[in-house]
């Protein structure tokens, strides 16, 4: 059966294009939203939580839809996913006094997982304000945090689904693309990490990556019902060293090739970044390669 796209690991077929194109016809006022969940279930597509991977199964009808293979329904402006909002965060007022004392001053800190909590859009804002890459909204798999020091939010760190295909990390890993496609749930990307600009305080990040691994492990398991073993994220040499990274021992493995997961010409179309690793256990081979040879 010839394959027609191929979208986040999955090959999808001319038989799969016609079980969409019925789908489609058999319900005829539904929304995108109402018929990327109908698909999930009928492809039993779903997280390791038992939560429909629909945010993703949207993304396919729509890559779909875009190539001409089916005809979607018009995009409603209102999203109707329950509790996602697209509005741009609303300013949010913060101390800004400048805090300058030594580590020890303010430890322990209170590290706040603030998805789907009142404090959610104090995040947004921070970030959306203060980082130079703003605020988006993560898709799949995701935790949010917010630091305080003695009830003042001094950083923010965001953790998601990591990115399919990194050469170097699936190297280093020993990854095969079936290790790849089974496993890549077991990883964690430190996809924003913020220290506000008015917080100078030395040995601050390190310390907050040390204790953030320990939190992260706990919290995804607990809310996603599956471990994590390894944990990465990207550093703008451009603009960054990475120096608080390496103080917390993570490793640096290599660079970016500067594509996109898009990308069709196979050039570097943006800057290289460099990419950094932080194993959780061990064992972590062990692990991430284990589910392929089951």
């Amino acid at each position: 059966m010839q394959t027609v796209l191929r979208y986040r690991g999955r090959d999808v077929t001319e038989e799969d294009v016609r079980f969409i194109r019925q789908l489609i016809a058999e319900h005829p006022g539904d929304s995108r939203w109402a018929l990327s969940k109908k698909l999930c279930m009928a492809w039993n597509w779903v997280q390791q939580n038992g939560q429909l991977k629909d945010m993703v199964c949207r993304g396919l009808m729509l890559a779909l839809h875009r190539q001409g293979h089916i005809i979607l329904p018009p995009a409603q402006k209102i999203s109707a996913r329950p509790g996602y909002n697209r509005k741009e965060p609303v300013s949010v007022q913060v101390d800004q006094t400048p805090l300058t004392s030594s580590l020890q001053d303010i430890i322990p800190l209170e590290f706040r997982q603030v998805r789907k909590t009142p404090f959610e859009s104090l995040f947004s804002n921070l970030l959306k304000e203060h980082h130079y890459l703003g605020y988006t909204q993560p898709v799949g798999e995701h935790l949010k945090y917010l630091v305080f020091a003695k009830n003042r939010p001094i950083a923010c760190l965001s953790w998601s689904s990591a990115p399919r295909h990194i050469g170097v990390r699936d190297n280093f890993i020993g990854w095969t693309q079936k290790d790849r496609e089974k496993n890549l749930s077991l990883i964690a990307y430190n996809s924003r990490f913020l220290i506000l600009p008015w917080v100078q305080v030395f040995c601050l990040a390190s310390h907050i990556l040390a204790q953030m691994a320990k939190i992260l492990v706990r919290d995804w398991e607990r809310i996603y019902k599956h471990p994590i073993y390894y944990l990465e994220t990207f550093v703008d040499q451009g603009r960054f060293k990475g120096t608080c990274y390496f103080a917390a021992n993570w490793l640096y493995l290599g660079l970016t090739t500067g594509r996109g997961k898009n990308d069709q010409t196979g050039k570097a179309n943006r800057s290289l970044k460099a990419v950094m690793g932080y194993p959780l256990t061990r064992d972590f081979r062990h692990h991430l390669r284990e589910a392929s040879r089951e």
